[in-house]
């Protein structure tokens, strides 16, 4: 029933909701998503509707990662829900976790519009937001007294602005972002990696990495910490990073974030040439292998100590139990969901079942990693 019930919502959303949702606006599109959303979420009669229609469960999917348990893999990458909107509804959704943000220390209007475009035969997006949103002061008082029915993740990145680009005043503003979730959420993501903000990404360098971290050290944190970590990153890069995150007890990696690469060659040169060059940054299917390479070697090189989320091009089963296999414990999307639908979360859960029972496993933990030799 559950794989008949799927085919029959995706049907409906590639040959005919897809169809009217990609002619429209795809900022305003996002923002009456967004909308939709909290109408739905803040009805306990349309939560479990939405369940009805979308959720599914295995007991071979659920693991428990860093002291928490997730009934599925599959998580809300950090960028869709940047108010923290939604987390009444993405559980009914299917989602086995979610992640909010970026927030900054400061309120933020992100870059100017337009800053959202789709790459329809690349199955990606530009993104230029700018990390837009309200500021960790006011979404933290809106978060203080709700509860997540999955375990919720809270992205903090740096200001999009001239005033944070120094070194020093860039380490205090994430610290306020940070202090103001110290008892909300149930890990924290600390993004160095958002490449359309001023400063670009100036905490992937080691030194200035060494310094945040070290400030961070002293707050103390009870919860696992992840590095939000860029696509284009160096090998040499990557094993400073991990030694970093090695000497500050950090629970892992984010792979990976947005590519400013346009010479991709999964990007069609038709549609990302009418996108203003260098505006903007991509996501979907064209970061999908950077991200694959990434987790492969940080998992190679942590000896699978360290706890790896992969994040880009998933849309399938198959491209999710891709990554599992070469080192990912959890797996996020947003991109995915926009081309496939909402229902592609619980066909990404059934599809993941099938296949573990495939290959042999008992649960989705067995196999995380077996690719790697």
């Amino acid at each position: 029933m559950t794989k008949l019930r799927n085919t029959i919502i995706s049907f409906l959303y590639e040959n005919l909701l897809r169809r009217i949702f990609f002619k429209l606006d795809p900022e305003k599109m996002h923002d009456w998503t967004i909308y939709l959303g909290r109408i739905l979420g803040n009805n306990i009669l349309l939560r479990k509707v939405t369940a009805l229609c979308f959720s599914f469960s295995d007991p071979i999917l659920k693991q428990n990662i860093a002291g928490i348990s997730f009934e599925n893999p599959i998580g809300l990458a950090a960028g869709f829900d940047k108010n923290a909107q939604l987390i009444k509804i993405m559980p009914s959704v299917g989602f086995g976790f979610m992640e909010v943000g970026s927030f900054t220390g400061q309120s933020c209007l992100g870059n100017p519009r337009p800053r959202l475009w789709r790459l329809t035969k690349s199955q990606g997006l530009v993104v230029n937001y700018g990390l837009k949103n309200d500021g960790a002061k006011i979404i933290s008082q809106r978060l203080v007294n709700q509860s997540s029915k999955i375990p919720l993740g809270i992205n903090i990145g740096k200001t999009n602005s001239p005033d944070t680009v120094e070194v020093r005043k860039g380490i205090n503003d994430y610290l306020k972002g940070i202090q103001a979730f110290l008892n909300i959420g149930d890990y924290l993501t600390i993004n160095i990696s958002c490449p359309n903000a001023y400063g670009g990404e100036s905490f992937t360098e080691p030194d200035s990495l060494n310094l945040l971290l070290k400030q961070v050290d002293k707050l103390d944190i009870k919860k696992p910490i992840f590095l939000k970590m860029a696509p284009s990153l160096s090998r040499e890069q990557v094993d400073k990073i991990i030694e970093l995150a090695d000497q500050y007890h950090l629970t892992g990696f984010i792979c990976s974030n947005l590519s400013k690469d346009r010479n991709n060659s999964k990007v069609f040169s038709e549609e990302i040439g009418k996108i203003p060059q260098g505006i903007g940054s991509i996501s979907g299917k064209p970061v999908e292998q950077s991200a694959n390479e990434q987790i492969a070697y940080i998992y190679l090189k942590t000896r699978g100590q360290k706890v790896i989320i992969g994040c880009g091009g998933v849309f399938s089963a198959e491209d999710a139990y891709k990554k599992i296999r070469l080192g990912a414990s959890l797996i996020q999307l947003i991109t995915g969901m926009i081309f496939k639908g909402p229902q592609v979360i619980s066909q990404i859960n059934l599809g993941l079942s099938q296949l573990l029972e495939k290959d042999g496993f008992e649960n989705i933990s067995q196999a995380v990693g077996v690719d790697i030799k």
